[in-house]
């Protein structure tokens, strides 16, 4: 498993750990044109995260979004890694490694799905699954015209709509689970924190 799959996969963990239990009142479907536009009602967003790999491993830290297409996750410690997505490119910056970030096109992560400037689920064979159990709905979506890079599966509750974990499966079926705790959305998130090339000058200090 490559290393933007471990950290850009996230991924299925029982709904308990993201931080909601069911409710007693059955919620109706989302249908995915109210997803959308709740993907679409803000452009910024940060908050806490819970990330479990593959391997069973677990990590904390904190998440940025700011659409289109930028995205940073910053890992508590004693984790060390740090994931970059700006200018099309994501970056994984490991401490292991003496060569330099990992570096990869954003659009070969089902990821950008979400990070899309205008985000629809409608779209022709983007979305493969679509159900709920009466607590939640999950939505399971590819990038239609690359489809070979895996899926991603996404949780959502109503009153309100808030997205609470996503799944990512990698094109060799391996997956990673990021648990959502509660954005805070449209504020004030800089630019400079996708800046690729400044994390590289900063990490090589």
């Amino acid at each position: 498993m490559n290393m933007i799959t471990r950290r850009l996969c996230l991924l299925a963990v029982p709904l308990a750990l993201a931080g909601f239990s069911a409710s007693p009142v059955l919620a109706q479907q989302l249908s995915l044109g109210q997803i959308s536009t709740y993907l679409n009602s803000f452009t910024s967003a940060e908050g806490e995260f819970t990330q479990i790999n593959s391997d069973g491993t677990i990590s904390t830290g904190t998440i940025y979004i700011k659409r289109p297409n930028r995205v940073r996750f910053e890992y508590n410690p004693p984790e060390q890694s740090l994931v970059v997505a700006g200018g099309g490119q994501v970056a994984i910056f490991d401490p292991r490694s003496d060569t330099g970030p990992d570096r990869y096109p954003l659009n070969q992560t089902p990821l950008s799905i979400i990070l899309e400037r205008n985000i629809d689920l409608t779209r022709t064979d983007m979305v493969t699954g679509h159900t709920s159990d009466g607590t939640s709905t999950t939505v399971t979506a590819q990038d239609p015209d690359r489809a070979q890079y895996g899926n991603i599966q996404m949780v959502y509750t109503s009153s309100p709509v808030e997205l609470r974990q996503w799944i990512v499966t990698d094109e060799t079926g391996q997956q990673t689970t990021v648990i959502l705790g509660d954005l805070a959305k449209d504020g004030r998130v800089p630019d400079i924190l996708f800046n690729i090339q400044r994390e590289m000058r900063n990490w090589n200090n």
